[in-house]
């Protein structure tokens, strides 16, 4: 389980390391572009939701748990930019089977 910090540990959700691997990526990709954006995430089993303004002058960390490698589909990263693109914000869509090709990248340990 990995974690996604937003400014201070205070505001903090866990994500599965491998999604969390896929949404890195993604806001990377936007924020490479100079896109802010709305990052909606369920937190826990009937806990309710988080927003956070995604913008480059807030410091984010990506705590990845695991050292194994993750293999990354590209169909899901398309999407998760393409929800990030969208009104409702960058929220973790389910992944798309993995038929589109596929890259394997080293994520690190800590963000």
């Amino acid at each position: 389980m990995g974690r996604f910090i937003y400014d201070t540990n205070a505001n903090a959700v866990d994500i599965d390391d491998r999604t969390l691997a896929h949404v890195r990526i993604a806001i990377m990709t936007k924020l490479r572009r100079g896109e802010a954006f709305m990052f909606d995430v369920h937190v826990g089993k009937g806990s309710g939701h988080r927003s956070f303004w995604i913008h480059p002058s807030i410091p984010l960390q990506f705590r990845f748990f695991t050292t194994q490698r993750h293999r990354i589909n590209r169909a899901w990263i398309e999407l998760l930019i393409e929800a990030a693109s969208g009104p409702s914000g960058l929220t973790i869509v389910p992944e798309p089977d993995e038929e589109a090709p596929q890259i394997v990248l080293d994520e690190p340990t800590t963000g």
